[in-house]
């Protein structure tokens, strides 16, 4: 009988801590996967952040890549080039 009653008594206090604790830990495994999420995004901005960086630097320092930013993004010519443009049919 007392065997019986510690087995009851062992199924309740587990029951119990069930209820109480696995939506907490629930929750922390969410908060943890949401955060690995975050640093992956944060990661991958970084990188972006630093290829602007370089290429900002090499703009400033760069005259020949300068000019070709100039040409293909703007469009800028010298003075007395003709431009041909193949449209897209």
């Amino acid at each position: 009988m007392a065997k019986k009653r510690i087995i009851i008594g062992l199924v309740i206090v587990s029951s119990l801590l069930a209820v109480f604790f696995l939506p907490g830990y629930t929750k922390l495994q969410e908060l943890k996967a949401e955060r690995e999420q975050y640093e992956r995004r944060i990661f991958l901005l970084e990188e972006y952040n630093r290829a602007l960086q370089e290429e900002i630097e090499r703009m400033h320092n760069d005259p020949d890549y300068l000019e070709k930013i100039a040409r293909d993004k703007l469009g800028i010519v010298r003075k007395g080039e003709i431009v041909y443009r193949k449209d897209a049919e």
